[in-house]
């Protein structure tokens, strides 16, 4: 299951034991549109190991200041409430299913 982002919640969902995986994407964005289905398998693959979450960049435009996302889509990868990977635009699954294994 991928969680939706609010920006008043957000660091609290970067405290949780579990790695976080947020996609910041746009709905007018042909490449988020195409990545969405991939991070939802990975959400299913991940799930009780790792969180999904979306972050829509108009709606959250706080958040995406704040990690300076400047293209769409961009996947960031928490671990202990810090950044630690970054993955800017469509990607393999294969690549991101790396990324989020080095994070366990």
């Amino acid at each position: 299951m991928v969680v939706e982002v609010i920006e008043s919640s957000f660091d609290s969902l970067l405290q949780g034991a579990q790695p976080v995986i947020v996609d910041f994407g746009a709905t007018w964005c042909g490449p988020c549109k195409a990545l969405a289905p991939i991070i939802e398998e990975l959400a299913n693959e991940y799930e009780g190991k790792a969180v999904f979450a979306k972050a829509d960049v108009e709606e959250c435009s706080e958040l995406a200041a704040r990690f300076r996302i400047r293209n769409v889509p961009t996947v960031l990868f928490f671990k202990g409430g810090e950044m630690k990977d970054k993955s800017v635009g469509l990607v393999a699954k294969a690549t991101l299913a790396e990324k989020v294994n080095a994070l366990l």
